[in-house]
């Protein structure tokens, strides 16, 4: 897992090229006026899911990792806790091949909060929780890159 802002980017050249495309289009677009779904880029190699939810407790979400997709988590609007861990510490349920979602239950080793601006890159091996509330619930406003993974 990566966990930067894109105000920062060039801290990060050492990164794939096709996450760095993730940037460039979130710099040339106004990803916060997209409508929540799926927005394709490069068809199945490269899209963007946007999404807006409400957060909740650690206890109210799920565990997940994905083994077809890198996540490029890119926060538009609110503040948002992701739980993390590494799969090997978690018990694994059945992966469901259709939606590239890989199950899980465990406990969190670390967590980040992203705000306006904040990214979070997780692998294969990185399992995370996502849409944990910071303080009170609120609504959030995300992108979120799927980068294949050849």
């Amino acid at each position: 897992m990566i966990f930067g802002n894109i105000n920062q980017l060039n801290e990060f050249s050492f990164l794939e090229k096709a996450v760095k495309e993730c940037f460039d289009y979130a710099k040339e677009q106004d990803l916060s006026s997209f409508e929540p779904g799926k927005h394709e880029i490069d068809g199945d190699r490269l899209f963007v899911n946007i999404v807006e939810y409400t957060t909740k407790t650690p206890e109210e979400r799920f565990w997940e990792a994905h083994k077809n997709y890198l996540d490029v988590h890119v926060m538009l609007c609110g503040t948002e806790q992701i739980d993390l861990n590494f799969i090997q510490n978690m018990e694994l349920k059945e992966f469901v091949e259709a939606d590239d979602f890989l199950p899980m239950e465990g406990e969190a080793n670390s967590h980040v909060i992203l705000t306006d601006k904040d990214f979070l890159i997780c692998y294969p091996s990185d399992a995370h929780r996502t849409a944990v509330k910071v303080g009170e619930p609120q609504t959030i406003k995300k992108a979120i890159f799927k980068v294949q993974i050849l």
